[in-house]
């Protein structure tokens, strides 16, 4: 699922005025490219170039993983019947501008001070669990969780019922861990 990334980087930073610093719940965040399908200096000098000559040609191919990431049928019906969902090829100037954001959120990784709960599928084949891991790693936060759920995919909520309510106890728990009771 994209959504806004440069939100998500401002959220890193411990100075941003836009995001509130009381803490952030985060399910197997895009904090950096892979290693794997990361393009070579070659390749991204060339996305670069065609970026500037015609960047809304949709040339990026995208697989359709859903059968992969995520286990409910149901919920995967629900996603491929959303008219709003994107299933096209990914214009280049998005796919730069994907691997640009991911870059600079990777290198600024230590700034992040908030507290925050990272919650990743074990076997979760879109992020990597090492990408958690850094993050989790490299924050500078004084309250961080990390909680790696194995044999669960990268759609958290898409997984058994049962696995379902633990991930969803294991939000309500670190909440109310942190919550001012009156």
């Amino acid at each position: 699922m994209l959504w806004d990334i440069n939100l998500f980087q401002k959220m890193l930073s411990s100075n941003s005025k836009y995001i509130p610093r009381n803490g952030a719940i985060l399910m197997a965040p895009l904090c950096k490219i892979s290693d794997e399908i990361k393009p070579g200096p070659i390749l991204l000098g060339a996305l670069e170039m065609l970026c500037r000559i015609v960047p809304t040609w949709k040339l990026i191919p995208t697989k359709d993983m859903l059968d992969k990431v995520c286990k409910d049928p149901e919920l995967r019906q629900q996603i491929r019947s959303n008219q709003y969902m994107y299933m096209e090829n990914i214009p280049l100037k998005t796919g730069h501008q994907l691997l640009v954001a991911a870059s600079e959120i990777e290198k600024n990784l230590h700034q992040t001070t908030m507290p925050f709960f990272v919650l990743h599928g074990g076997d979760d084949i879109v992020t990597n669990v090492s990408v958690s891991k850094l993050l989790y790693e490299s924050a500078s936060s004084y309250d961080k969780t990390l909680k790696i759920y194995p044999g669960m995919w990268h759609v958290l909520n898409g997984e058994a019922p049962d696995d379902v309510d633990l991930i969803f106890s294991d939000i309500k728990s670190w909440l109310d861990q942190r919550s001012i009771v009156n």
